[in-house]
Order: structure tokens, then C-alpha cells, then sequence
């Protein structure tokens, strides 16, 4: 009988137990910690400009793109033509708001220039996006970022990415336009220091994926060459430019 009546406790302390863990794990999943992050985008190349910004807060599960897979028609957009609207609009974004904040430079972000995007949010991760000038579809990439509950600073240097959408030809007359019908086309190169008469850098890429981009190769002909862009200001490398956030609980 002894026996019988320690398990019967047993079995109702384990019982009470998990319902603590329940009730403690419905909590926890119920009352989302609110923050604000103070997100400031550096420009980090020498004479390349950053189209309007989009910055998001998202949860895990959100992907405005991803490596090694197609662009999503809105991505092609903002990585062609510098436009926000579709990825705006998108069910990735779902528009303006306290998570969501577009063009916090009020226009395109210069050489060595900074912004900051303040967000109210509940949510886990950040994606941050623009194209880069004079580029064909290369744009700036912060992809699902996951962001730190606890107060701080957190630094990322970000990477641009190649949308392979359109050919790398680094001619004017492509370079900052678009293969969609689209108004209001971002200029090829808004420090007005490239050339004209290029014949062109590259054809098709090989990889049609969202990849790393290889940066701008220019020539110093300002009047024909290979390319419209100058080496000597239009020439980056990898990263392009570093987020900073501040994270106040």
C-alpha cells in the first residue's frame, strides 16, 4: 500500500509540474518584449550611392531574399531600378509602419554617408535593402539578421549582392534602369563622374541566382572602353556598408 501511495503522489506532483511549465511556456509566448532599435546604414564604398532604404523587422521565417535562390519579381525591382513599392507591398513587408521604416535618407545615401531608421518592434530579426549606383542589379543585403533581445550595440558589415537579373554590362544606358516597364528610373550614376560609349563589360551571367556581387571592374576610358564607369571612383569591393543597432528594451 506504501508503494501504491508514493506513486499516486509522484504522479500528481509530476502532473502540477508540467502544468507550471505550461502555464510558464503560455507566457512566455504571449508577452512579446517590445524594443526599439535605432538602425544607422553607413556607406562604406568611395564613390558608389545607395538608393532609398528599406528597413524591416521581421520574424525568423520572413526572407526578402535569399542566396542561391531566384529573385521575387519586387526584389528584381528594387535591385534594377532602386523602386521600394512592390517589396512595400509585398507580403514579406506589408507595408510602412512602426517595424518598417522606407527611405530614411530621404533620398540616396552618398559615399561615406550615414542614416538612421528608429523601429518600435516585437519582432526577432532585421532585413535591411537597397541598390547600389552606378550598378546594373547589384543591391546592399542585410538578410534576416537575427537582432539580440538584451540592450547593446550590434555591428554588421553587409555584403552587395548580385540579383542575376540582368547582365553586368556596366553601360549607362542600362545601368540603373530596368528590365520592368517602371516610372521614375534611378540615374546610372548619380555623382555624374562615369564616361559613355562603352561596349560593354559582360554579357548574361551564368548565375541567374541571387549571389555575391563580384563589384564594378570600370576602365579609365571616358569616352569608349569596356565600361562607362570609372575604376578609379566606381571600383568596390566587398562589404559596402556597415549596420549599427542599438537596442533599447
Amino acid at each position: 500500500m506504501n508503494g501504491n501511495i508514493r506513486s499516486t503522489a509522484q504522479n500528481g506532483f509530476r502532473k502540477h509540474s508540467l502544468t507550471l511549465a505550461l502555464v510558464a511556456s503560455f507566457t512566455t509566448v504571449s508577452i512579446a518584449q517590445a524594443a526599439t532599435w535605432d538602425v544607422t546604414i553607413t556607406n562604406l564604398t568611395n564613390g558608389n550611392h545607395f538608393t532609398p532604404l528599406l528597413v524591416t523587422a521581421h520574424d525568423h521565417n520572413t526572407h526578402l531574399f535569399e542566396a542561391g535562390m531566384p529573385a521575387s519579381v519586387p526584389l528584381e525591382h528594387m535591385a534594377e531600378c532602386g523602386h521600394l513599392a512592390p517589396l512595400l507591398a509585398s507580403t514579406e513587408v506589408g507595408g510602412a509602419d512602426a517595424d518598417t521604416i522606407d527611405n530614411p535618407a530621404m533620398g540616396k545615401l552618398a559615399p561615406g554617408a550615414s542614416t538612421t531608421a528608429m523601429l518600435d518592434t516585437t519582432e526577432t530579426h532585421l532585413s535591411v535593402v537597397a541598390m547600389v549606383l552606378p550598378t546594373n542589379d547589384a543591391f546592399l543585403g542585410l538578410e534576416s539578421q537575427h537582432i539580440p533581445s538584451e540592450a547593446g550595440t550590434y555591428t554588421y558589415y553587409v555584403n552587395a549582392y548580385d540579383a542575376g537579373t540582368e547582365a553586368n554590362d556596366e553601360m549607362l544606358m542600362t545601368t540603373g534602369s530596368c528590365s520592368i516597364t517602371d516610372s521614375g528610373m534611378m540615374p546610372g550614376a548619380p555623382g555624374a563622374d562615369a564616361g559613355v560609349n562603352g561596349t560593354g563589360a559582360a554579357t548574361a551571367d551564368g548565375n541567374t541566382m541571387v549571389h555575391v556581387h563580384r563589384g564594378v571592374l570600370g576602365d579609365l576610358d571616358a569616352e569608349g572602353g569596356n565600361s562607362d564607369l570609372n575604376s578609379t571612383i566606381h571600383r568596390w569591393q566587398n562589404p559596402v556598408a556597415r549596420i549599427t543597432v542599438i537596442v533599447t528594451p
